[in-house]
């Protein structure tokens, strides 16, 4: 498996924490909950936006891992 496969894969996980923890966020009556989990989706919001840019450097660095 490249670098790259590996990457995406981190990815798709990062983006699917993403996903969770904002519906978490709707779901929850808890005020502080909703808070906490707000908070953690801002902070995975930034971790997928890092690794989308690290992809990027990835696969214009290294042509061998674009998706074809």
């Amino acid at each position: 498996m490249t670098v790259g496969s590996q990457m995406q894969q981190t990815l798709a996980s990062a983006e699917s924490i993403l996903a969770d923890l904002k519906s978490y966020q709707l779901e929850t009556q808890d005020q502080q909950a909703k808070q906490l989990f707000q908070n953690l989706a801002n902070q995975m919001e930034q971790t997928v936006n890092g690794l989308k840019q690290r992809l990027q450097q990835i696969q214009q660095q290294e042509p061998q891992y674009r998706q074809k």
